[in-house]
């Protein structure tokens, strides 16, 4: 069995509006191209061997977007989709997929030496900015979450025959979900008639 886990530590942090491009294209290829191109090495090996499994690591923010985080959410969602896709096409070889989805931890990636702020260049965003900054800046060393003990879950995870497609990993991050399946369900059920009218009418 080959295991492949994708990590990247980085954070643009921001309002989409005060994002260069650059920073947006940084924010991907750290989180998302990357991730792929060191896959793609991979799974060659995994395929020819008939077996593998590929644990990437999302996030929260690859389930709910956030203010001020425009960049590292679409970066997540994206991994999101790709790995689920992946889960389809190396599932014949017996290679199988398991996305991430930490809560907060208490990681580097809220230090200085991580994570990148755009520069203040819009007046309508300054006050809600200041919050946001003092917010995220007040995070760093606070999460509740343990990284040894997700890497020990992640061990565990890893040495299972059936692993799971995703491991929603830290009790903020299960509240996280559980609101988006709410919220999902709500959406659904507000417009059901209307969606449901849409066929053909002869269908």
């Amino acid at each position: 069995m080959v295991y492949h886990w994708c990590r990247a530590a980085n954070c643009y942090l921001g309002y989409f509006e005060e994002l260069t491009p650059e920073q947006i294209e940084r924010q991907l290829a750290t989180n998302l191209i990357g991730p792929m191109n060191v896959t793609r090495a991979v799974l060659r090996v995994m395929r020819k061997q008939r077996s593998g499994h590929i644990i990437s690591i999302s996030s929260g923010a690859g389930l709910v977007g956030f203010e001020f985080s425009n960049a590292y959410v679409t970066s997540k969602f994206g991994l999101e989709g790709w790995m689920e896709s992946l889960q389809h096409e190396g599932a014949p070889f017996g290679i199988n997929t398991t996305i991430v989805k930490p809560g907060f931890f208490r990681t580097e990636l809220l230090t200085k030496e991580s994570s990148t702020y755009a520069e203040p260049s819009i007046e309508d965003y300054a006050e809600r900015r200041a919050e946001q900054l003092a917010w995220w800046n007040a995070q760093s060393g606070q999460q509740s979450g343990d990284p040894a003990k997700l890497a020990q879950a992640l061990i565990t995870i890893a040495s299972e025959e059936q692993p799971p497609r995703r491991f929603i990993a830290g009790a903020d991050a299960i509240g996280l979900a559980e609101q988006k399946i709410a919220n999902l369900q709500q959406q659904i059920n507000a417009y059901r008639d209307l969606s449901t009218s849409l066929a053909y009418e002869d269908a």
